[in-house]
């Protein structure tokens, strides 16, 4: 069973992840920030990841820390979850629209960090939400997950369907990538041998 479970407290944040890999997209997300929780939702609905997450933190200050966390807890989650990676595609990739907006995503789960980021927002703020804490959450995520992840947002208006697109891009790349190959079931996908 590809399942994982992990906490980390720090002064700043109490976040709690659990998730199955093979799950159908259920989601039981509590964050304290409304828009965070719907994209972490977007994220499990269309990975087809099973997701609990319970996090709190220091929201007086403002979301950064308890978004960022979010992102290293569920990066090492992933990455407990994937195990030995033996039999997955590896590489996945995802153009997704979000009406006005066009966003891709590609990701190789290599065992090497690599996070590249071209996304502008025309708004400093979605909801509560500062739009540059989503960069900081996808490399926390891209770091602890240790993979490359690349999200370019090619056009669009709208910072609510920018950040969503990069949500749904990520989900559906991850699920290509994560899914075993049944031609390789047992093979590691590295000339390697290992990842």
């Amino acid at each position: 069973m590809r399942q994982a479970q992990l906490e980390r407290k720090t002064t700043e944040t109490q976040i709690s992840v659990s998730l199955n890999l093979d799950g159908d997209g259920k989601y039981d997300i509590h964050t304290g920030c409304g828009f965070f929780d719907h994209m972490l939702e977007q994220f499990s609905r269309h990975s087809l990841v099973d997701l609990t997450v319970k996090a709190t933190g220091d929201l007086h200050v403002d979301a950064h820390h308890l978004v960022e966390d979010t992102g290293i807890v569920l990066g090492k989650t992933l990455a407990q979850a994937l195990g030995d990676k033996k039999g997955l595609n590896r590489y996945g990739s995802a153009c997704i629209p979000m009406d006005e907006t066009l966003t891709r995503c590609v990701i190789d789960l290599s065992g090497r960090t690599a996070f590249v980021w071209h996304v502008k927002f025309p708004t400093e703020k979605v909801g509560e939400l500062d739009t540059e804490v989503f960069k900081e959450f996808f490399a926390a995520v891209a770091d602890n997950l240790k993979a490359a992840i690349h999200i370019e947002n090619l056009y669009g208006d709208n910072s609510h369907h920018i950040a969503e697109s990069c949500f749904k891009a990520f989900a559906r790349a991850f699920r290509h990538a994560s899914e075993t190959d049944p031609r390789a079931a047992n093979i590691t996908p590295s000339t390697k041998g290992a990842l």
